[in-house]
C-alpha cells in the first residue's frame, strides 16, 4: 500500500494557445493531464513518493490518456475508476501572463464519487491522505468526506487543499460554507491569500492561519506566490521567501509546493504540534523549491520537479 493516497479529481486542461491570451482570444487548445489532486500525486512520484490516486474518470479517450500518464509517472492506479455515464472532467485553462490563469470547468466523472466506488481500507493504510475542495463541489461531496473522516479516524494524517475554484459553485458563500465542511477533519490546510480571506475573513497570513488553527487545524500554509509562504502550526510561525526563478507559468504550483510538504512531512515525526520553527523552516523551503521549478515549464504535471532538482535549488547560498 502506499504512503500516500490523493483523492479527487483528475482533470484534462486544455491550455489556450497562443500562449499570453484570454480565453475568449484563443486560436486553439492542446490537452494536458491536471486537476490538482492528480497533480500532487504526479509531483510526490517525481520526488520519490510511493503514492497511490483515487477518483473517477471517463471511460473515454480523455480518461484513458489520465490514465496512462499517472501510471507511466508511477502512480498506484488501482482505486482509479472509469465511469462510463459521464465523460472525463475537462477545465479550459488560459494563461494571460505567467502568473494569472482563466479557467472554464466542465463538470464530469470526477466529481460524481459514491462510497462504492472508493476501498476505504486502501485509504486507511495511508501515513498521509490529500484531496482538495474541487471534489466538494459535487454530488460526490458526502462520500469524500466520510473517506476522509474515517481515514483520520484510523490515524492517517489529512492534508487539505483550498483549491478555491468560483466557477462550480452557484456563489461565493456556498463555496466557503463547502470548504469550510471539508476542513472539519483535516490537519494540513494548504490555501492562498485569496481563499485565507474568503475563509479566515482577512488576507493577513498570521491573523488568518490563527483562525483556521482555532477550527482544528494543526498545521496551515499561506502561499503567497512571488512572495513566497506563511507557516503557522500554533507552536512556531513564519514566513519563507519565494526562490527567484524565471516563471513561464503557474499552473500546479500549489499543487506541487503541496507535494513538496508532504515529501517533507513524511521524513519526520508526523506530530505536527510538536515541529519547531527549525524544523518548520526546513518544510517550507522545500515546499518552496519544488513549487518555483514547476514555475520555469508549461504543464501542471510536465512541469514537476525531481528531488534531486529541489535539493539543487534550495542548497545555493
Amino acid at each position: 500500500m502506499p504512503d500516500v493516497v490523493s483523492l479527487g479529481e483528475a482533470v484534462i486542461d486544455l491550455f489556450a494557445a497562443p500562449a499570453g491570451v484570454a480565453l475568449e482570444e484563443a486560436d486553439s487548445f492542446s490537452p494536458e493531464p491536471g486537476g490538482a489532486p492528480a497533480n500532487v500525486a504526479v509531483a510526490l512520484a517525481r520526488l520519490g513518493v510511493d503514492v497511490g490516486f483515487v477518483g473517477l474518470i471517463g471511460d473515454d479517450p480523455f480518461g484513458l490518456l489520465l490514465s496512462k500518464r499517472l501510471k507511466s509517472e508511477g502512480v498506484d492506479t488501482d482505486q482509479l475508476r472509469a465511469r462510463a455515464d459521464s465523460p472525463t472532467m475537462i477545465a479550459l485553462v488560459a494563461a494571460s501572463s505567467p502568473r494569472d490563469q482563466d479557467f472554464i470547468i466542465y463538470r464530469g466523472a470526477a466529481l460524481k464519487l459514491r462510497t462504492a466506488d472508493l476501498d476505504l481500507s486502501y485509504l486507511r493504510s495511508a501515513k498521509i491522505l490529500t484531496f482538495g475542495s474541487v471534489s466538494l463541489s459535487g454530488e460526490g461531496s458526502g462520500a469524500v468526506l466520510g473517506a476522509v473522516r474515517q481515514a483520520r479516524e484510523a490515524g492517517v494524517m489529512v492534508a487539505y487543499d483550498a483549491n478555491l475554484r468560483p466557477a462550480l459553485w452557484p456563489d461565493m458563500g456556498t463555496a466557503r460554507k463547502g470548504i469550510l465542511e471539508g476542513m472539519q477533519d483535516v490537519d494540513v490546510c494548504k490555501l492562498n491569500e485569496v481563499e485565507l480571506e474568503l475563509l479566515a475573513g482577512t488576507d493577513d497570513p498570521a491573523t488568518g492561519s490563527r483562525r483556521l488553527l482555532d477550527r482544528g487545524v494543526k498545521l496551515c500554509l499561506v502561499t503567497l506566490g512571488s512572495g513566497g509562504a506563511y507557516f503557522n502550526n500554533g507552536r512556531a510561525e513564519g514566513h519563507i521567501p519565494a526562490f527567484d526563478v524565471e516563471a513561464v507559468e503557474t499552473t500546479g504550483c500549489g499543487d506541487a509546493f503541496l507535494a513538496g510538504l508532504i515529501a517533507g512531512l513524511l521524513e519526520t515525526s508526523l506530530q505536527l504540534e510538536t515541529l519547531d520553527e527549525a524544523s518548520l523552516r526546513r518544510l517550507v523551503r522545500f515546499a518552496n523549491g519544488t513549487g518555483a521549478l514547476t514555475a520555469t515549464r508549461k504543464g501542471a504535471m510536465a512541469a514537476a520537479p525531481k528531488r534531486a532538482d529541489v535539493e539543487a535549488l534550495i542548497s545555493r547560498p
